[in-house]
C-alpha cells in the first residue's frame, strides 16, 4: 500500500488530538495500550513496564526493519494505541511517514534513539544530516534510551509511575553490568584479530564502545546493494589481515557474506563464517536471544568463540 493511502487510512481513523510528547496523561483505570515497532524496542518496553501495559510488537523475530512495509492492519493497530514506541533515526525506513502522521494526528509517540544527544550519535557516511540508528549495540547508549522511555511512560501513565521507576532502576543496573561484561569479553580477543566483518554496517556503535574494528559489506541500511568492487575490496582486507572468521546476520540474507568468503578463497586466503549475529531483531521466543540482554550476550559469545577459540 502506498504511503499516501496509509496516511489517508490513519486520518480516517479519527485519531484524538494528542501531540507527540505533549498530550494529557492517561488515567482511565485500564492498562496503557502500547505499540512497539521492533522486537528490540518492544523488549525495552517490556523490561520497564512489565504487565502494567498492553504491548503489541509489529515486527517479529528476524524481521529487517529497514525493509519492513507497514500494512493497513499495522496502521489500525497504531491508530488505536495510546503510545507508540519506535527506534527512530530512520531505522524503520518505510514506516517513517506513517509514524510522523500518527504523531501529527493524535497518538503519543517516542523515538528512543532520538532522545540521545546528537554528539553521541555516529553519522551515516555520505549523509551529513543522518545518523546511524543502531544505537543499541552500545549498551551504555541503550541505558540512556531506557531512561528516556521510562520518563515518557511516567508522563503518559502517571498512575503506574512507581512501577516504571522501580523496573527502570533495575534495568539500569542490569545494563551497567552488561556493558562492563561486554568490554571485558571483547578485550580478551587478541588485538590483531579484533576485527568484526558482517553483512551490513550495523555494528559501528559496538566497535566504538568496545574497541573492535568493524567492517560491513552493505551500508548502514540493508536496502543498499553490494557491488563486485565492494566484495573484492573487503576480501582483500580480510586476506591481508588473515582474519579467521566473518559473520552473517539473522535478519540479512547470508548470500552477501557467502560471496565474500568465496572472494577470499579466490585470493588464496581462508576465512570461515563464524556464526550468525543478531543485528536488527532479537532471536525467536524461547531462544537464549529472545531478550535484548540475551541477544547481546549471544552475539558477544559468538564473536569471541570465532575470533579466539575458533581462530586457533
Amino acid at each position: 500500500m502506498k504511503t499516501d493511502n496509509l496516511k489517508a487510512l490513519a486520518l480516517a481513523m479519527g485519531l484524538a488530538a494528542v501531540a507527540c510528547g505533549g498530550g494529557p496523561p492517561v488515567d482511565d483505570g485500564a492498562k496503557l495500550e502500547v505499540v512497539a515497532t521492533t522486537t528490540i524496542v518492544g523488549d525495552l518496553v517490556r523490561a520497564i513496564a512489565g504487565d502494567a501495559v498492553e504491548l503489541e510488537i509489529l515486527m517479529g523475530a528476524g524481521v529487517d526493519p529497514h525493509l519492513y512495509k507497514p500494512s493497513a492492519g499495522d496502521v489500525r493497530v497504531m491508530a488505536a494505541a495510546e503510545l507508540i514506541v519506535y527506534n527512530g533515526l530512520h531505522l524503520e525506513g518505510k514506516m517513517t511517514d506513517v509514524l510522523a502522521e500518527m504523531g501529527d494526528r493524535g497518538v503519543a509517540t517516542v523515538a528512543v534513539a532520538e532522545c540521545l544527544p546528537p554528539e553521541r550519535l555516529l553519522p551515516v557516511p555520505g549523509f551529513d544530516d543522518l545518523h546511524d540508528p543502531h544505537v543499541w549495540f552500545d549498551v551504555a547508549l541503550w541505558r540512556e534510551a531506557a531512561g528516556c522511555l521510562r520518563d515518557e511512560l511516567i508522563r503518559v501513565d502517571p498512575a503506574n509511575a512507581e512501577t516504571y521507576r522501580r523496573r527502570g532502576d533495575a534495568l539500569d543496573e542490569e545494563l551497567a553490568a552488561l556493558h562492563a561484561w561486554v568490554a571485558e569479553r571483547i578485550a580478551a580477543i587478541p588485538a590483531e584479530r579484533r576485527v568484526l566483518v558482517t553483512a551490513h554496517d550495523a555494528f559501528s556503535y559496538f566497535g566504538r564502545a568496545y574497541g573492535i574494528e568493524v567492517r560491513g559489506l552493505l551500508g548502514v541500511s540493508t536496502a543498499a546493494e553490494a557491488g563486485a568492487a565492494d566484495v573484492q575490496q573487503l576480501a582483500a582486507f580480510i586476506a591481508e589481515r588473515r582474519l579467521p572468521a566473518v559473520f552473517v546476520e539473522s535478519s540479512v540474507s547470508p548470500r552477501f557474506v557467502e560471496a565474500l568468503t568465496e572472494a577470499v578463497a579466490a585470493r588464496g586466503g581462508e576465512v570461515v563464517i563464524g556464526g550468525s549475529l543478531y543485528s536488527d531483531a532479537l532471536g525467536s521466543p524461547g531462544s537464549a536471544a529472545e531478550t535484548y540482554v540475551g541477544t547481546v550476550r549471544a552475539n558477544v559469545e559468538t564473536i569471541v568463540e570465532a575470533l579466539v577459540e575458533g581462530g586457533g
